[in-house]
């Protein structure tokens, strides 16, 4: 048996891993690329923007690039924070349906397929949630962010949990962050092929 290691997930396994994410973000692709092009169109409509939203994250060893997701937000004057609540006014009525319904993830395909992600990893952070990352904590870098992971799965309803906090981006700072770079440590100390396919099952049923 090929066993994970502090530094990272083993070799066998990152070969699995990337072999599984290629095939099944291409198939995707081919399923839905209608899907995405109609919510990119009414987003278009809906926000007078681009229905395509890319935003810089930090991906593996550091390396940032360009998140794909469906735009599910109008500018708002001095609304700046990157932290959303389900409160946030910036979230159009059809942003809220397509949030909720999880479309505007499907774009993030593109970023699979090109190997900036993977299915299952840690979430991909903004760089000064990143920056925070020290000794460690900087294991999380060494895979590629995912779509979904542990810690994605205990917090789907996250946002719904920074709108009951007095301070939103105090709460996600001093306790979220934390507990979520927690997650993802274990997560790739712990890594197992099996424990992927559990995260995908478990966020395909909701």
């Amino acid at each position: 048996m090929v066993m994970s290691n502090k530094n990272g997930i083993s070799w066998f396994d990152s070969i699995l891993k990337r072999s599984f994410d290629i095939f099944f973000s291409l198939l995707g692709l081919i399923l839905f690329w209608w899907l995405i092009l109609v919510a990119a169109l009414f987003a278009r409509i809906d926000t007078g923007e681009n229905g395509f939203f890319t935003q810089s994250r930090i991906g593996r060893y550091g390396n940032p690039f360009k998140v794909i997701k469906i735009r599910t937000m109008r500018p708002v004057e001095n609304q700046n924070t990157t932290v959303t609540t389900i409160h946030d006014v910036r979230i159009t009525p059809l942003g809220r349906f397509i949030r909720r319904a999880k479309i505007d993830e499907l774009p993030q395909l593109i970023n699979v397929l090109l190997g900036q992600m993977s299915f299952v990893g840690p979430r991909p952070d903004v760089s000064g949630f990143a920056d925070r990352l020290l000794d460690d904590d900087q294991v999380i870098l060494n895979i590629r962010p995912g779509i979904t992971g542990p810690a994605t799965l205990k917090y789907r309803n996250e946002e719904e949990m920074l709108a009951q906090v007095d301070d939103p981006e105090k709460y996600n700072s001093e306790v979220i962050f934390p507990d979520k770079v927690r997650m993802n440590k274990k997560y790739i100390e712990n890594y197992t092929f099996l424990i992927d396919i559990k995260c995908i099952i478990k966020t395909i049923l909701g």
